[in-house]
């Protein structure tokens, strides 16, 4: 499993011109879920996720998780981020889970962060073309990889 993890000031999910998710100061989660993809990688990324300290403290420092900020946090589910463009023009999503499959450990993903984090925990609609608005803070963008690919 794959994660970009951006602190954000705020994140907008819309589909048909319709807000369907937003959050204000937190994290921004895109996922991707590789194959075989399961109980360690969901309870990996929830732990990442919820643990990562990218939030400044009070002397401007990034020492705080989302918990410890009063942050909120999004997760969007995106099979793009297991594309392999290596060789050629075209990514191959070879590694990409089926998305009948994908969606269930998506929602696995989503209740393990629920369960952890105590604030707000929304989400994109999952296998639905979406307009996401992102607007990053710092910039402050950590890359996440349940397999420790990077």
């Amino acid at each position: 499993m794959r994660a970009v993890v951006q602190r954000v000031k705020r994140a907008c999910v819309t589909i048909d011109e319709k807000v369907y998710s937003r959050i204000g100061y937190g994290l921004c989660c895109l996922v991707g879920v590789e194959k075989s993809d399961g109980p360690k990688d969901i309870v990996y990324m929830a732990g990442k996720v919820c643990s990562i300290r990218i939030f400044d403290d009070e002397n401007g420092v990034m020492n705080l998780n989302a918990q410890d900020a009063g942050a909120e946090i999004m997760l969007i589910s995106q099979f793009t981020l297991m594309g392999d463009a290596r060789k050629g023009r075209r990514p191959s999503y070879i590694r990409a889970q089926e998305p009948s499959e994908a969606k269930a450990v998506f929602d696995e993903l989503t209740g393990a962060v629920s369960e952890i984090h105590n604030g707000n925990v929304a989400t994109g609609r999952f296998q639905t073309m979406m307009d996401v608005e992102i607007i990053n803070h710092g910039p402050v963008t950590i890359l996440l990889d349940s397999r420790k690919d990077f």
